[in-house]
């Protein structure tokens, strides 16, 4: 008998939360599933990792081609520690999300669900992150349902390259005006804290802020976002900078 695909699930956003629940319906179409997510909510810990305190993982839902763990740490540890200790195999796929929020532009660099694709792609596992642009907790998914299948079947049919990792972006729309293979928007965040005075005395910092795009090119994952678009943008682990790489070898440090 042929063995069905194992695919590891995680999120950024707990595992109560109504988009990993939705993935892991639909990714139980392509093979047995695998969820490892946070036990709460852990957004914005891009890439972090759990060094100082033991981990508490729990299994708190079993069903044939479907089981669910609670983790008590970051969504990075949570690909770690389902790869070395609950997994019986090697996944087929790794795949974070359904993220409340998008993560489009630079907002990869912090984001949780980007952490575990990537954590995937550094064991060489193909990984692909999926998010809705809203932070409502009882959003809409459906929509995404038809995208995300045809992403994943073409990933598991194909491969991705290794050191490379997929960042899809859902518009907040019951219909899109298609699919792009996007570039990440140059983008950053402005006004990001906002003081307040402790009714016991000193200064209260609260993380707030706006994102400003600073791109107006449809090749942009951003801006193809804001025009209806799904934004697909490959990504890679190697941050290297080639072009001024070649550059530096003539500055004779």
């Amino acid at each position: 008998m042929i063995e069905r695909p194992l695919i590891l699930v995680s999120n950024d956003d707990g595992y109560r939360a109504k988009g990993i629940n939705c993935l892991a319906r639909v990714l139980m179409e392509f093979g047995d599933v695998v969820v490892v997510a946070p036990h709460t909510g852990r957004s914005g810990k891009g890439c972090a990792i759990t060094s100082e305190v033991p981990l508490k993982v729990e299994l708190v839902a079993s069903e044939p081609g479907l089981q669910i763990y609670s983790c008590t740490g970051t969504p990075c540890d949570c690909v770690k520690v389902a790869c070395h200790s609950i997994l019986d195999r090697r996944p087929s796929l790794v795949v974070g999300g359904i993220n409340h929020g998008d993560n489009s532009a630079v907002n990869a660099h912090y984001s949780g669900t980007m952490g575990i694709v990537l954590e995937g792609c550094m064991k060489g596992i193909p990984s692909v992150a999926f998010s809705l642009c809203s932070h409502d907790a009882d959003a809409d998914f459906a929509p995404t349902y038809d995208v995300i299948r045809r992403v994943v079947a073409a990933v598991l049919e194909r491969g991705l390259p290794t050191g490379s990792c997929l960042n899809v972006n859902f518009p907040d729309s019951q219909s899109y005006a298609g699919v792009k293979v996007c570039r990440q928007a140059i983008g950053r965040w402005v006004n990001e804290w906002e003081s307040h005075n402790h009714p016991r005395g000193g200064e209260w910092w609260w993380l707030t802020g706006e994102f400003v795009v600073e791109d107006n090119d449809h090749s942009a994952d951003r801006v193809a976002l804001d025009n209806n678009y799904v934004s697909i943008t490959p990504t890679t682990i190697d941050m290297t900078d080639y072009r001024l790489l070649d550059d530096m070898k003539s500055w004779n440090l």
